[in-house]
C-alpha cells in the first residue's frame, strides 16, 4: 500500500503544475480548432459529423457536459491526445496520514472519557500521546479502516 501511495504521488508531483492552469474560457477544442485555424465545417469534416454538431460540441466543453469518450474522438480530429488525471490537492501519503491522525485522536478521546467515568483516567500525556501514534501506525497497516463513517 505505501508503495503504491509512494508511486502515484510521484507521478502527481509532475503534474501538480499543470493542474492549476486554466482551461480556456470557450474550451480547448475551440481554442485548438482557432489557433489551427480551422472553420467548424473542417473540423466537422474531420470528426465525421455536422458543423451544428461542433457548435454543441464546444458549448458542452465549455458547460463540462462533454463526455470523456466524445472529447477522445474531437481531440485526436484535432491531432491532440486526451489526458485524463485526477490529482490530489495534497499528496495521498499526507492525505492518508493525516485521516489516521484524525480517527485515532477521535478514537482516544472516546476510550479516554470512558475511563474517566471508571475513575481509570490517563494522567500522563506521553503515555496518552505513545497510544494515539500506535494507533495510528494500526490504521495506516489497514488503511480502509480509515474511510469508515462513525
Amino acid at each position: 500500500m505505501k508503495d503504491a501511495i509512494r508511486h502515484l504521488d510521484s507521478r502527481f508531483a509532475a503534474l501538480r503544475a499543470l493542474s492549476h492552469s486554466q482551461r480556456p474560457p470557450k474550451g480547448w477544442i475551440r481554442a485548438i480548432r482557432d489557433a489551427l485555424g480551422m472553420t467548424t465545417a473542417q473540423y466537422a469534416k474531420r470528426l465525421g459529423v455536422s458543423q451544428p454538431r461542433i457548435v454543441e460540441l464546444e458549448k458542452s466543453e465549455q458547460g463540462g457536459s462533454v463526455t470523456l469518450n466524445t472529447l477522445q474522438r474531437a481531440a485526436e480530429a484535432l491531432g491532440c491526445r486526451l489526458v485524463y488525471v485526477l490529482v490530489p490537492d495534497r499528496p495521498l501519503a499526507e492525505v492518508v496520514t493525516k485521516r489516521a491522525a484524525e480517527v485515532a485522536e477521535r478514537q482516544s478521546r472516546a476510550i479516554e472519557q470512558t475511563m474517566r467515568l471508571e475513575d481509570q483516567a490517563v494522567e500522563d500525556n506521553q503515555a496518552a500521546r505513545a497510544l494515539r501514534e500506535q494507533a495510528i501506525e494500526d490504521l495506516l497497516k489497514r488503511p480502509a479502516r480509515l474511510w469508515d463513517d462513525e
